[in-house]
């Protein structure tokens, strides 16, 4: 099994000091994919030769510890994800099979081998009995591991299932397909319910915002298409980003969202207003593959074809709120630095964003063109 190394950095003959943020990770594989767990400091990873590790991770320099590493997986790891309890892990594979692992030690205890028909991608914990798969083949499943069994299947996309998410109530399942549609689920009465107009390019990744009025795609063109909460067949207003992709993104505020690319950058994205805010972090020349936020969203970690997972401090996010204004700035100049890792500086990142009261309401209802992709 690939050893993954406890921190990259030399920390032999002077005292431990504290950092802004934990020490890199280093692996001898790739890491596809990561998850923080809800409570605790620790990280979860996955890795193309189908290895999972967890390590507890701390702002002290040297303390990043390999808590334990499994190799259940025949393939390639797609996904990691806690359970809401912070009880369990679930893992999905290339291989077609979903692991349960005791978060403590490790050990396995739950086992679907081929839980599809095709290769899993990804995993999303629903509650602490009930979650959803998504395969390469567009199918969906919901498990409820009181039953030992999916209590829902389907398959109404026509490419892989990226990324999923659910409404706070745990009734409502999105999922993003490579297909260029949104599909909406209703896990309480275990139904398909419609898919959105195919949008340009793959949706890669799902997100809810507006306490839930608004859902975010992300696509591979660059793109990030809003949906209203009932209004899901056409998105409502689209918001062209500078970056070849959009591969992953999570929340870190109500309005504001982080997004990974290929080009390895960052960015910190606000929707409505739409406003790239700046560089949160990179991974130079190597595309993002997956984001996590740290409970308290005071911490994001990233993973990338460098084989690391790096940390940024993403705490300035949550104080800071964007309104209409903007002061005209170049086209095409470099991105603001919005942490102290980020590629240049951090000085001046709140010049031109005013730190005020948001307006009530203001822009909810579009604000960029509230023109829909029909074409897919």
């Amino acid at each position: 099994m690939a050893a993954a190394e406890e921190g990259c950095s030399e920390t032999v003959g002077r005292e431990p000091r504290l950092r802004d943020t934990p020490e890199d990770i280093c692996f001898e594989a790739t890491a596809n994919a990561i998850a923080l767990h809800p409570a605790r400091p620790l990280l979860a990873a996955g890795d193309v030769d189908g290895d999972v590790y967890l390590y507890s991770y701390s702002c002290t320099e040297g303390e990043n510890r390999q808590l334990w590493s499994s190799g259940h997986h025949l393939k390639s790891c797609r996904d990691v994800a806690f359970s809401q309890d912070g009880q369990k892990l679930f893992t999905v594979s290339k291989d077609k099979a979903i692991h349960v692992l005791t978060v403590e030690e490790g050990r396995l205890e739950t086992r679907f081998p081929k839980a599809h028909g095709s290769a899993l991608n990804c995993v999303l914990p629903i509650d602490n009995h009930v979650f959803a798969t998504g395969d390469d083949g567009g199918g969906l499943k919901v498990w409820d591991l009181r039953k030992g069994d999916a209590i829902l299947e389907a398959r109404q996309q026509e490419e892989y299932i990226s990324a999923m998410a659910v409404d706070g109530n745990g009734k409502i399942l999105l999922t993003a397909s490579g297909d260029g549609t949104l599909g909406v689920f209703n896990v309480k009465r275990r139904r398909f319910d419609l898919l959105s107009e195919p949008q340009n390019g793959d949706l890669t990744s799902v997100v809810l915002l507006k306490r839930g009025r608004k859902v975010a795609c992300g696509s591979s063109e660059g793109t990030i298409y809003l949906f209203n909460w009932d209004g899901f067949g056409a998105a409502s207003d689209r918001f062209a980003l500078r970056a070849e992709s959009v591969d992953c993104m999570v929340p870190i505020t109500d309005s504001i969202v982080c997004v990974g690319s290929l080009d390895g950058v960052i960015r910190a994205v606000n929707v409505l207003p739409n406003r790239v805010l700046g560089c949160v972090g990179q991974h130079p020349g190597e595309p993002i593959e997956q984001l996590a936020v740290a409970p308290g969203g005071q911490l994001l970690a990233s993973c990338a074809h460098d084989q690391k997972v790096k940390f940024w401090d993403v705490s300035a996010l949550r104080g800071l709120v964007v309104d209409d204004y903007r002061k005209k700035k170049k086209k095409g100049g470099p991105l603001r630095a919005l942490s102290s890792k980020a590629a240049g500086s951090g000085e001046d990142f709140f010049a031109d964003l005013r730190d005020e009261a948001e307006p009530a309401a203001a822009g909810e209802d579009g604000g960029g063109g509230g023109d829909s992709d029909s074409s897919g």
